[in-house]
């Protein structure tokens, strides 16, 4: 008997793969892009603010701090007069125009060569002092402050005709400061800037005519007069 060769028909059967993309919209595509932009602009934005008001700007905010510290503007050199009054004594002093011997000359309550470097004290002070911070208050509340009446007061004319005023109060509780006013005015709501001065201010102007006077000028003057030897009888 013949053998039948039989094989079993062999199909090529592939699973269906089918190509699936998840879908990705224009927005989740662009998502990632904008958040970096968006922190790259950032980082822009906070460095150009580092730079001009941390650095550039620190310089421009210690020069305004200054100006709003220093009490006055003018100059040693623009100053040609002053009146200091205080409890004791009003003194008027004059820029000594041929400036020889003295800079600067007293022409009330006596008349003479002042002393240069006393003078010269309160001018340092009155040029280059600050305030170490400044308190609006009620117009009626200076004399809680020693200002009203003020221990002392300093008018200053200068050579172009403009003048300006310092009056000082009492010291604060502490004795670190002096309560003042420069070139007093009040503001629209009513009220008044006082300053907060050095005590140095106080130690310049609280002073005896003698000490505002050329050393030696005073002493000539008050010598007592020689006795004169009462002659010789003869008999």
């Amino acid at each position: 008997m013949g053998k039948t060769n039989y094989q079993l028909p062999i199909t090529n059967y592939q699973l269906p793969i089918t190509n699936y993309q998840l879908p990705i919209t224009n927005d989740y595509q662009m998502k990632l892009p904008r958040t970096t932009l968006i922190l790259i602009l950032l980082a822009l934005g906070l460095g150009t603010f580092v730079y001009f008001y941390e650095i550039k700007g620190a310089s421009v905010r210690e020069e305004v701090k200054e100006k709003k510290q220093q009490i006055f503007s003018f100059a040693a050199d623009d100053v040609q007069s002053l009146t200091v009054k205080t409890e004791n004594v009003t003194l008027n002093l004059e820029r000594n125009k041929n400036a020889d011997d003295t800079k600067w000359l007293i022409k009330s309550p006596t008349v003479g060569p002042a002393n240069d470097p006393i003078v010269s004290y309160l001018m340092d002070l009155l040029v280059k002092g600050k305030s170490d911070r400044a308190l609006s208050i009620p117009a009626n509340q200076l004399a809680d402050f020693g200002l009203n009446p003020p221990q002392a007061t300093i008018n200053i004319n200068l050579k172009n005709q403009k003048t300006h005023q310092l009056t000082l109060g009492k010291p604060d509780f502490n004795r670190r400061f002096l309560y003042a006013q420069a070139d007093p005015t009040p503001k629209p709501d009513g009220n008044i800037n006082v300053l907060l001065v050095s005590t140095d201010f106080e130690n310049a102007v609280k002073r005896e005519l003698s000490e505002w006077q050329q050393p030696g000028d005073n002493n000539i003057k008050n010598l007592p007069s020689p006795v004169q030897p009462n002659p010789a009888k003869t008999k």
